[in-house]
């Protein structure tokens, strides 16, 4: 079934002087216009596509990757506004994403971000957009589990931390003891859940868990300290701040990943810091 705000794999069906008919496999057609084949696009072929509605209201499709999909979160810029509503840039050339009015929250401007969800009308079939995200993204049901890597959106910025989307489907929380690096709302990261409390809040870390953490950190350090000439002004004794500064680890991940790569021969302690043992 071709529905609108999707990538989806159809197949070549047949050639126009606009473009290629793509199928899926019950026949439906959708166009690619020619702006988006090439010469050697033959019938039986497959390609993968987003499918949208254009200005006539008629579904079409594009080789270009959407900012955001249908069922998806993202980080938008709203590039104008209209008595009806705005319109956000989603990434695909002249087609901008619609976000009513009855689906925004507080002050939308051109030329500022918001955080939105995209989603098919049930009436028009047409992917929007909505700032009113309680109906999408909840911690009702929790579909991960604590070690789960897992896709993080940063929403907004608190005293206390970030608070992320996790996996375009439930809230989390990164505490500010957590980050050893820059973060800015509308980033898009890798986290690891760190613990499901009893009232369903999912606390999360940009760095992985006990052993595995530690083997990823001590490679992410080797590779640091060969981008660095294979030494760091780095030792037992350094600041914590100048650690997470110089590599984005707490301390004390910093002495373990280390010590790691200490115990396997791979680097030396020196007056001015660890040194890579060249091999």
């Amino acid at each position: 079934m071709i529905q609108a705000g999707r990538i989806q794999r159809l197949t070549v069906s047949r050639t126009t002087e606009h473009g290629i008919y793509l199928a899926d496999d019950e026949q439906h057609e959708v166009l690619l216009p020619n702006r988006y084949t090439s010469l050697s696009d033959r019938p039986g072929d497959e390609k993968e596509v987003f499918i949208y509605h254009d200005s006539e209201d008629r579904l079409v499709a594009t080789t270009e990757t959407p900012l955001v999909q249908v069922g998806e979160a993202a980080w938008l810029r709203v590039v104008d506004r209209t008595p009806q509503g705005a319109f956000l840039d989603w990434g695909l050339h002249g087609k901008d994403l619609f976000l009513p009015n009855r689906n925004q929250q507080g002050g939308v401007q051109p030329g500022r971000h918001c955080i939105v969800y995209a989603y098919e009308d049930n009436i028009t079939g047409r992917c929007v957009a909505t700032m009113k995200l309680k109906s999408f993204i909840d911690n009702e049901i929790i579909t991960v589990r604590p070690g789960d890597e897992v896709d993080l959106l940063v929403a907004s910025e608190s005293p206390i931390g970030f608070r992320v989307i996790v996996r375009n489907r439930h809230w989390g929380m990164i505490y500010s003891n957590q980050l050893f690096r820059e973060v800015a709302v509308g980033d898009r990261l890798t986290g690891y859940v760190r613990r499901i409390t009893e009232d369903h809040r999912i606390d999360l870390s940009l760095q992985r868990q006990g052993l595995a953490q530690v083997t990823g950190s001590a490679g992410e350090l080797r590779e640091l300290l060969r981008a660095n000439d294979g030494h760091l002004p780095l030792h037992d004794g350094s600041d914590p701040q100048e650690v997470a500064r110089l590599t984005k680890m707490s301390k004390k991940l910093f002495k373990r990943s280390a010590g790691m790569l200490l115990k396997r021969g791979e680097i030396v302690m020196t007056e001015n810091g660890i040194q890579l043992v060249r091999r």
